[in-house]
């Protein structure tokens, strides 16, 4: 009885303390409304939950990032690691304006999906978000959350989207991996980031990786405790090795040593030592970066073994990679993706077809095959000089690739009087610029064809779309990233037979 009338004491206290500490925050939020605070600061004070609460949440929904959504007091609260239907007791970290994070304490009620881990690594490195939750889950889980923005975002009907089409295994499908290298030449660090930081989690052992890139992983790090090589550090910009990148073709296996100096000691030490332990090793590239910059690779390659670029195939076609190519990293599922924007497509043989953001040529190959002429356009020079490349060793020569911005070629190719069939796009995460939108539009193709790996974005684009005279007919979601929060999705507008008065300006050079 003393120890329950204790507890009950303690349960009063705390309530009391949480109750004044919320009347504390509101009287300085109005105090602070009185001598000019802003609106942003205000709503962060006015909140429900402060930095150090703890509460029970009921997760309704899946964040964009892979984290449980559920709500206090009609205020938003992500969780990571938490799932929908689950009731947990979290601790908030982090107190914005219209939302809080929580870091998940205990699980009240678990999701029939929950399951256990795969990797050891799981939820202190950053690279997966998905692995406490069945597959199948997974993929429901992806499906609803390009259904979520198609009718948010795009305000569409969200039956629209297709269940995401997953693989057989979706485990070992990465082609290429990219790991960080830090610590102190006595303590030499080599593997992923941690969740939300820069912090390196030693590991060359990843589960989603495809086995010859964690050989690659491993040898090269027992290679640079060997030969002593110093580390880079990105807080004071010195020392030496900074990445270690692996790429798996048809042809053989690219390592890429990214330094930030001009050279690498003991060169002909790590040609001799990476051949003998990778014999599938069939080039080897010491890129130069010296820049003080998150991005990984720098301009500057010196090629040290084979000839600097590797093999793979998507189906039939053949391509040629170097160490800046972009080519997708799941080999099964690209195939997925690619032959469903074809479908889309519904070429007969005597279209025109423009692939708006082409990298190396891969959708413009497939679309090539059944197309007249295609023209592809892409910003990045090396990427168009693999493109022409891959199309000539396919023995395709209809097609054309463009050295451009898509947002100042879109309009030039209009003003020049193309009108294609069918336009692709597949750009980057932050999706199409207005200049491509409403010069696509103005072309009036009777397909637009919209690969994305981002759906935020791609719904943006549609709603765009659909005020320009498109109609969305399907979104189908493939997952080209098992156990990870990201989705890729192809969707197929088409044109309405309304008149849209659409202006293009074309920027002159």
């Amino acid at each position: 009885m003393a120890n329950t009338s204790k507890n009950k004491k303690q349960m009063h206290t705390h309530k009391e303390r949480r109750s004044w500490n919320h009347n504390k925050h509101k009287n300085r939020a109005s105090k602070q409304g009185e001598i000019g605070f802003s609106k942003k600061q205000q709503a962060i004070l006015n909140a429900p939950v402060s930095p150090g609460d703890r509460a029970s949440v009921s997760i309704h929904g899946i964040g964009s990032s892979g984290e449980g959504v559920g709500r206090i007091n009609d205020f938003t609260v992500f969780v990571p690691f938490a799932l929908p239907g689950e009731e947990v007791e979290v601790e908030i970290t982090i107190v914005k304006k219209s939302y809080a994070v929580g870091r998940l304490i205990s699980i009240v009620k678990a999701s029939p999906q929950r399951i256990e881990p795969n990797c050891e690594l799981y939820g202190i490195c950053g690279g997966c978000q998905l692995q406490h939750i069945t597959y199948e889950g997974q993929l429901e889980l992806k499906t609803q959350k390009v259904k979520d923005v198609i009718q948010r975002i795009a305000h569409l009907n969200p039956n629209l989207v297709k269940p995401t089409l997953g693989p057989e295994n979706p485990w070992a499908y990465r082609n290429k991996m990219q790991m960080p290298v830090g610590g102190t030449r006595d303590n030499l660090k080599m593997g992923f980031y941690a969740m939300g930081s820069h912090d390196i989690v030693q590991g060359t052992n990843c589960p989603i990786q495809d086995e010859g890139n964690n050989q690659i992983a491993q040898a090269c790090y027992d290679i640079a405790v060997e030969l002593g090589i110093e580390p880079y550090d990105e807080h004071t910009g010195k020392g030496i090795l900074r990445h270690v990148i692996g790429r798996i073709g048809q042809s053989g296996w690219m390592v890429i040593l990214v330094t930030a100096t001009e050279y690498l000691p003991q060169q002909e030490e790590w040609i001799t030592r990476i051949t003998a332990r990778l014999p599938r090793v069939e080039t080897i590239v010491h890129n130069v970066n010296h820049r003080r910059t998150n991005v990984i690779l720098g301009a500057t390659n010196h090629i040290l073994f084979g000839d600097g670029t590797i093999i793979d195939h998507i189906k039939d076609l053949q391509f040629t990679l170097s160490p800046h190519s972009f080519f997708q990293v799941n080999p099964e599922q690209t195939t997925v993706l690619y032959d469903q924007a074809l479908e889309y497509a519904a070429l007969q043989g005597n279209e025109t077809v423009i692939d708006a953001y082409c990298g190396t040529g891969t959708i413009s190959l497939f679309l090539a095959h059944k197309a007249k002429h295609v023209i592809g356009i892409e910003i990045v020079e090396p990427a168009i000089i693999n493109a022409r490349e891959n199309a000539k060793r396919n023995g395709y020569d209809n097609t054309e690739f463009i050295v451009a911005d898509a947002a100042v070629e879109m309009p030039k190719l209009y003003e020049k009087g193309i009108r294609p069939d069918v336009i692709v796009f597949d750009p980057i995460r932050a999706g199409c610029k207005e200049e491509v939108l409403t010069s696509a539009a103005a072309m009036e193709p009777k397909r637009i064809v919209y690969v994305s790996c981002n759906p935020a974005t791609m719904a943006r684009d549609i709603a765009v779309l659909t005020e320009l005279g498109y109609e969305l007919c399907e979104v189908q979601p493939v997952d080209m990233f098992p156990m990870t929060a990201h989705v890729e999705t192809v969707a197929l507008l088409s044109k309405l037979n309304v008149d849209k008065h659409i202006n293009v300006e074309v920027e002159l050079e």
